[in-house]
């Protein structure tokens, strides 16, 4: 796991990326948070697409739900980049365009977007 924090906006971005699965459940989202933020004093992170179990991405699954609703719970604002053109599902492309409406939650296709949404907003 490659953590870098980036600055915009005067508001850190911790931006994580690994070819390891690091999140397939809450408890392994819960020891990803606590980690970052005790190694970066983050409350905005973004995550490579890859460090995410396949599973999460499978709505009926309910792991996405939990696992986000972890990092709500610990105010942690939150972005997975990468290219998501493999999922087919309605659900899921209709639960990632609600998600980029908000502001704790974000599906971008780049690491760039990713930090412009976690900047947007001081949290």
């Amino acid at each position: 796991m490659k953590i870098k924090v980036v600055k915009r906006n005067n508001i850190d971005v911790a931006v994580v990326s690994s070819d390891k699965v690091l999140i397939r459940d809450t408890q392994s989202a819960l020891d990803f948070i606590t980690t970052v933020q005790y190694e970066t004093g983050c409350n905005n992170i973004a995550l490579n697409k890859e460090a995410i179990s396949d599973d999460f991405f499978i709505l009926s699954s309910c792991i996405a739900g939990e696992i986000l609703q972890k990092f709500i719970n610990y105010r942690v604002r939150f972005a997975i980049y990468g290219d998501f053109s493999k999922y087919t599902s309605n659900s899921l492309k209709a639960f990632m365009h609600e998600s980029n409406k908000g502001n704790n939650v974000y599906f971008q296709s780049t690491v760039s977007l990713a930090i412009n949404k976690l900047s947007m907003y001081d949290c």
